[in-house]
């Protein structure tokens, strides 16, 4: 039985739902953490790679999706031939991957608004409550399972009453909510000192490699980049959606969030921290510390603000289950291109999410492993994006996927030939840095392959994925030919 196709109802409802898929718990909790231990300098990196990465992978996401009306394996596929399916095979194992622990972190934002709400957050010992609840507690299992819920039912309903109408409410409100977060920062009194060093730019601090290294890996991981999610999102998309301006505008959309975020936090740290020393302590804490033991505590500090607390994680985790409902459509879209339909698609990823999500809910030492193994992975994602337009040629490229833009100067050879030569760079160069700081953190194992944080973990289940996408080349490019709803 022929399905019927779906599109988004407008340019603005699919922007909504782009931006919603590019703005995450990256822009909350990481964000504010390297800016707020760089400064003003990470700023002008961070912004220059996005225009130099994210703008052009999420071009050709968007292109291609568009084009091939096809989720990650069926572009590959069709788009490279069959022999390279394995790699669009890799690049959905990968978000996929990231989806199983994605949504515990929903489920931990949603666990703290609640307990905000009630004021529990006051009374406990943050460092301790945070130790004995991702360790030795079953609860976030449940709200695990809640979060899926919440996102399998958005797309249960399809394109137009799921995740449009979804996004539409939830985009909107999670910028008033970080923009009510952040005029409340910036009037504390000392946040003036937290905004000075959030847009401070030393000249010194731009000679640091390590500046420009995150800045790339930070854009590359906020916006949603070669992670195959505005690809599967653009196979919704009307035929005259233009490619560039709807990467402009996701990936500008999302660096505004991360600023508002931004203001929103760095000032709170500096203004709520008892000294210069602790609000670095906190800014070094990791994502996780930052968010969930420190950012409590300093909330706690001034009577007055304890609204803060509970905004704060339900923005959270609006932008994380934004999120999640992008991951979890991107495997959604897999299954209806073998044939099945969107409903049975969705319950089937909603119960393989939920089983294979269990262990990072209950070991933070394993959701640390995985967020490690598949966030280094996209930028092997990306790379497989770059190889595309390598392999299929900038002809075919410009004439097949960007036609009908306006933006002429940007389809010359030259400059996209610059483009792709510069994002060979980052790769190389991004994939190489990780790799030594992996055997510089742990010099005397980082060749275990069940490490936490070593690289050859991320190699031993990289080659895993891809062997299985080898195996099953034949099996997996018998995708079906439009089989759209």
């Amino acid at each position: 039985m022929k399905q019927k196709s779906e599109f988004f109802s407008s340019q603005y409802t699919f922007l909504f739902a782009a931006i919603g898929m590019a703005i995450g718990a990256g822009n909350i909790w990481r964000f504010p953490r390297l800016a707020g231990q760089y400064g003003g300098s990470f700023l002008i990196p961070w912004i220059l790679f996005l225009f130099l990465w994210s703008i052009p992978l999420i071009v050709t996401e968007f292109s291609l999706g568009k084009k091939y009306r096809l989720g990650v394996i069926g572009v590959f596929s069709r788009g490279l031939g069959k022999s390279y399916t394995w790699m669009g095979w890799f690049v959905a194992l990968c978000t996929i991957g990231i989806m199983f622990y994605y949504s515990v972190v929903c489920g931990w934002s949603l666990k703290y608004f609640i307990m905000g709400i009630s004021g529990e957050l006051m009374t406990l010992d943050h460092s301790n409550f945070w130790q004995s609840y991702t360790t030795s507690n079953l609860e976030p299992v449940l709200y695990h399972l809640i979060s899926l819920l919440i996102g399998c039912t958005v797309l249960y309903f399809g394109i137009k009453r799921g995740i449009e109408k979804a996004t539409k409410v939830l985009i909107p409100v999670l910028f008033v909510l970080i923009t009510i977060a952040a005029i409340k920062s910036l009037t504390l009194p000392g946040a003036d000192i937290g905004l000075s060093y959030f847009f401070r730019v030393n000249i010194v601090d731009l000679l640091n490699y390590r500046v420009w290294l995150e800045a790339l890996s930070q854009s590359a991981w906020s916006t949603g980049a070669g992670w195959g999610l505005i690809l599967t999102y653009a196979n919704y998309v009307k035929e005259n959606e233009k490619s560039i301006s709807t990467a402009l505008m996701t990936g500008l959309g999302n660096n505004l969030a991360s600023i508002i975020c931004g203001l929103a936090i760095i000032p709170a740290v500096f203004a709520l921290s008892s000294s210069l020393e602790d609000a670095n302590s906190a800014l070094k804490a990791g994502n996780q510390g930052l968010t969930f033991i420190y950012l409590p505590q300093l909330f706690n500090r001034i009577s007055g603000i304890g609204f803060m607390t509970p905004v704060f994680f339900f923005a959270l985790f609006i932008a994380a289950i934004s999120s999640l409902i992008a991951m979890l459509e991107l495997a959604v879209r897999l299954i209806m291109d073998y044939g099945y339909a969107r409903k049975s698609a969705v319950i089937g990823t909603g119960i393989i999410a939920f089983v294979m999500g269990i262990p990072s809910a209950i070991s933070l030492n394993f959701f640390n492993n995985q967020d490690w193994v598949w966030g280094l992975g996209l930028l092997v994602s990306g790379s497989f994006f770059i190889f595309f337009i390598f392999k299929t040629g900038l002809s075919p490229f410009t004439y097949r996927y960007l036609e009908n833009e306006h933006y002429a100067f940007l389809k010359k050879p030259g400059f996209l030939y610059f483009i792709l030569i510069t994002m060979t760079f980052e790769f190389i160069v991004m994939f190489l840095w990780w790799f030594i700081q992996s055997i510089n953190w742990y010099p005397q194992s980082w060749w275990d392959p069940f490490g936490q944080y070593t690289i050859v973990t991320c190699i031993f289940q990289w080659i895993i994925v891809i062997f299985i996408g080898i195996f099953y080349n034949e099996r997996l490019s018998k995708v079906k030919i439009n089989p759209r709803q």
